[in-house]
């Protein structure tokens, strides 16, 4: 392995080991009620934030371009972005916090997964080339780390809900506040999913002038887009909330998943070079 590989593999471990850290201080601290212990923890956070991030860049000015074509990349700055947006949302909504036993352990298995995938370094060929695909990729991103905390309440409301969590649930609003919570963050991942998709159909035009070309990447996004959909609009019109919201909610991040990790691996895709 070259020097800079090295250099920027070790800085990613050393970001997981705090994150790792992060995580048991802050799941122990709120799910005993040791709001210290989880104050601590989300300390270490910072740190291993501003490690991984170098990392990030560095990786950046050895392949040339931006975070978006290998899956060891793509995976590590999900979790970059999922972090500082989690981070950022609980500076005005510090119960949000909570949501730190789901978002940190997601960071750093995403960022694990992505080492396991073993970095290469690609070329990014010159369709790629475009400001429209930069925001096509940074609004998804940022529509996935909201999708996680939406995610993180809905799984919140089923299980205490069940008289479970029930420890968390001090430091959580009551259960119409957390469902609450997953509608306004499913809002939200809906909304800059729609920008994303409508920032990528610009830049296929640019590139392969056509808007749309129901490749697989494409359709599933399209299917998943209109999933979340519905999940709005049978709670803005047809009062769906509390439980079966949150079921169908998960039925939407399992579609996600699907959607990002899934489906770019088809070779029949335009997208055939992302997530390889």
């Amino acid at each position: 392995m070259k020097p800079s590989f090295a250099l920027v593999t070790g800085i990613h471990w050393a970001a997981v080991i705090l994150y790792v850290v992060a995580t048991v201080m802050v799941v122990i601290g709120q799910l005993f009620e040791k709001p210290n212990l989880s104050r601590r923890g989300y300390r270490v956070c910072y740190p291993g934030l501003l490690l991984h991030g170098a990392g990030l860049l560095i990786w950046w000015r050895m392949v040339g371009h931006g975070p978006y074509i290998d899956r060891f990349e793509v995976l590590s700055s999900n979790a970059w972005i999922l972090l500082c947006a989690f981070l950022l949302f609980a500076i005005p909504f510090p119960r949000l916090k909570a949501a730190g036993i789901v978002v940190l352990p997601a960071a750093f298995i995403l960022v694990a997964l992505g080492l396991f995938f073993s970095p290469e370094m690609k070329t990014l060929p010159p369709t790629f080339r475009s400001v429209w695909l930069v925001l096509h990729i940074i609004f998804y991103k940022i529509a996935f780390s909201a999708i996680i905390i939406a995610f993180a309440f809905s799984l919140f409301y089923l299980l205490i809900r069940r008289g479970r969590l029930t420890r968390l649930a001090k430091s959580l609003p009551n259960l119409e506040g957390i469902d609450i919570y997953a509608y306004r963050f499913a809002g939200l991942g809906f909304t800059f999913w729609a920008i994303g998709m409508l920032a990528g159909s610009i830049w296929a035009y640019q590139s392969w002038g056509i808007f749309w070309n129901w490749d697989p990447v494409q359709t599933w996004s399209l299917v998943t887009w209109s999933v979340f959909g519905i999940y709005l609009h049978l709670r803005r019109f047809f009062s769906w909330q509390g439980e079966r919201a949150a079921w169908l909610f998960t039925i939407c991040f399992i579609l996600t998943l699907v959607s990002l990790f899934l489906t770019p691996l088809f070779e029949s895709s335009i997208h055939a070079e992302y997530f390889k």
